[in-house]
């Protein structure tokens, strides 16, 4: 029996959602060259990534407490089935976070050679069912026709 030798990715940012700007929480977000982490819990641990070129749109919303407590909130939409939206809430300088985060899901794109367009911004068809985009077939309703996902 072989044993696995566990490989951990380059995190280029890492953060914990913050109260009052300190880092006291359980959950944690990592972000990699291609992915981004999102982690929770002490002794029962509950982990999600989302792959970087299927993220579609990256937004930041700051109150008038997180602004107070140097803190925002980075909002993830994704076509991802197990995590459409992410919300990462009292992060610290959530608008170079935005910035940075954009520019990884850019590299990752050109990478994976990926291309979204506004012809495909909804996921499926009526009801979620598969779609048709210019003569092409999204079956599991991503947004990404088929035939490109399997190149």
């Amino acid at each position: 029996m072989t044993k696995l030798k566990k490989q951990k990715p380059h995190y280029i940012w890492k953060d914990r959602k913050r109260i009052l700007g300190l880092p006291i929480t359980f959950i944690r977000y990592r972000m990699s060259e291609d992915r981004l982490f999102f982690e929770t819990g002490l002794f029962n641990l509950r982990g999600e990534e989302i792959l970087l070129y299927r993220i579609r749109d990256v937004s930041v919303t700051i109150s008038f407490w997180q602004r107070f407590t140097g803190v925002g909130t980075v909002t993830i939409n994704a076509a991802d089935t197990s995590v459409p939206m992410l919300s990462m809430r009292n992060i610290k300088q959530p608008r170079e976070v935005k910035e940075l985060i954009h520019a990884q899901v850019e590299k990752a794109k050109l990478a994976y050679r990926v291309r979204y367009t506004e012809m495909m911004g909804d996921i499926g068809g009526p009801g979620g069912g598969p779609c048709i985009h210019g003569g092409t077939i999204d079956m599991d309703g991503d947004g990404m026709p088929d035939m490109i996902e399997n190149l």
